[in-house]
């Protein structure tokens, strides 16, 4: 599967009028007249696993303190932490070699929570609020004013109850580079992957950031073409308690990517057990994941904190039903609560629902003259046949050790990570849950490299061994 071929399903999707009023009403909205603009070219510099302070710690900070002329961070949660305490410090560095330099750099930072009450508080304007300078010390743990005049610094956050938070996650260093991780800046010790990006798909980023956060300010950028293209260079700090689980050096140029922007919509399409359900918003990351679904042939690996999007659940089923082979690896208890506001149901009974309906194709196709399986083969084109189901993995993370701190040992997975055929790979802030699907804003990005899929595939076995448990395995 191509990224033209991506492409193109979005195209014809939205070439349906209801579905392209729907998507021009969404903010931002500059793709649904030509999806094409979405596609891209990405470098991979590198992939991390780890927790998201080491994550922070080994990959981004230094990459931020090496910045000449402007950081854009962009984060879904900010609390007062072991991450943001460093962040701070990086910041600090970061000010002082501006000031030596007699020059300033451009820093914005922007969130979507922090706490309940900030949520319940916040203005619903997608405007967002803007913390003055003498908030920034005793609401983010950040360094004083005059501690940071070298900075030209700004803090945001932006929320619409009420579930809309705004779930994108990455770091835009002088628009040369580009993390794409999938943690917070937070307390939490979950597991988490990073990409390292550079070359064309940066201006996506950017593109993203001007329409939505930036409100199409800071269009001009504070540096030069020199800045922007400097090379890599080498950052890494000494070894620390919050150590990497896996990293992979990868330098692949030129990789098709195609950028999944996913809006927030206000309205979470609530629907009552006896309703039919609801279709998803039809956002760029929605529409190239089920299609990645519908057009998968071998097999399927998803790993995602929970799984409650009935459109998922379904894409997936028919999947199975084709013979494709899926590997679902998910937390069994994570954010339980909030799934059942978003979802009405949780991730271990939407697993448990799965492993059913295989275990239900799996009968089928032992007897295939049943009226299920014939009423199914009408339905799917397959009469006179009976096709074998794919099978079924499901895997719950498991820690290795109980909250060992000095080791960085995740407690959960927070990892967000879709690959199909071997070939293409999404990553970014998306989970499969249904938040995500209908009111999270969210933000991911597809690359065809059956080369890069080797690459986390390889990083990920490392920084999963030991931390997996198969509840279910049809085979």
């Amino acid at each position: 599967m191509e990224v033209s071929t991506l492409t193109t399903a979005l195209a014809e999707r939205l070439s349906n009028h209801d579905i392209l009023r729907l998507a021009e009403q969404d903010i931002p909205s500059y793709w649904p007249s030509d999806p094409a603009t979405l596609a891209s070219t990405a470098n991979i510099g590198s992939v991390t696993f780890g927790t998201g302070h080491s994550v922070y710690r080994s990959a981004i900070l230094p990459a931020i303190e090496e910045a000449q002329c402007e950081v854009i961070l962009v984060t879904c949660f900010w609390a007062r932490s072991d991450t943001s305490d460093d962040l701070a410090d990086t910041l600090h560095k970061l000010a002082v070699k501006a000031s030596k330099a007699r020059t300033t750099i451009r820093v914005r930072i922007y969130f979507s929570s922090s706490s309940l009450l900030q949520k319940l508080l916040h203005t619903p304007s997608v405007d967002g609020k803007t913390y003055p300078p003498d908030t920034w010390q005793s609401t983010f743990g950040l360094p004083s004013p005059e501690e940071l005049q070298g900075l030209d610094l700004e803090i945001k956050s932006v929320f619409v109850l009420p579930f809309s938070v705004m779930h994108p996650k990455f770091i835009i260093i002088d628009r040369h580079k580009v993390f794409l991780p999938s943690c917070n800046v937070s307390w939490e010790e979950w597991f988490e992957g990073c990409l390292e990006l550079n070359g064309p798909v940066v201006e996506q980023f950017v593109r993203f950031w001007r329409s939505f956060w930036a409100a199409f300010r800071d269009f001009a950028f504070p540096g030069t073409a020199t800045t922007t293209s400097q090379k890599n260079i080498d950052t890494r700090r000494q070894p620390s308690n919050a150590s990497l689980l896996a990293t992979r050096k990868v330098s692949l140029a030129d990789i098709p990517s195609i950028f999944l922007p996913s809006p927030h919509h206000q309205n979470p399409h609530l629907r009552l057990p006896w309703q039919p359900p609801a279709q998803p918003p039809p956002t760029p990351l929605n529409l190239t994941l089920l299609t990645l679904f519908a057009r998968a042939t071998k097999t399927i690996f998803i790993q995602t904190p929970n799984l409650t999007a009935q459109p998922v659940l379904a894409a997936l089923l028919g999947a199975l039903k084709r013979g494709v082979n899926l590997h679902v690896m998910t937390s069994e208890k994570l954010m339980v609560l909030e799934q059942l506001v978003t979802a009405g149901t949780t991730n271990a009974r939407c697993m448990h629902w799965l492993r059913n309906q295989h275990q239900q194709l799996l009968q089928q196709q032992r007897h295939p003259h049943t009226a299920t399986l014939l009423e199914n083969d009408l339905e799917s084109g397959l009469l006179g046949q009976a096709s074998k189901p794919g099978r079924l993995t499901i895997e719950y993370h498991r820690s290795r050790t109980a909250g060992d701190r000095a080791h960085a040992e995740p407690t959960q997975s927070h990892l967000k990570l879709t690959i199909i055929d071997d070939r293409v790979v999404v990553h970014g802030s998306g989970n499969m849950d249904r938040a995500s699907w209908f009111t999270s804003q969210e933000l991911g990005v597809a690359f065809v490299s059956e080369e890069f899929v080797h690459s986390i595939r390889s990083g990920l076995e490392e920084a999963m061994k030991g931390r997996s448990e198969v509840v279910y395995d049809s085979r």
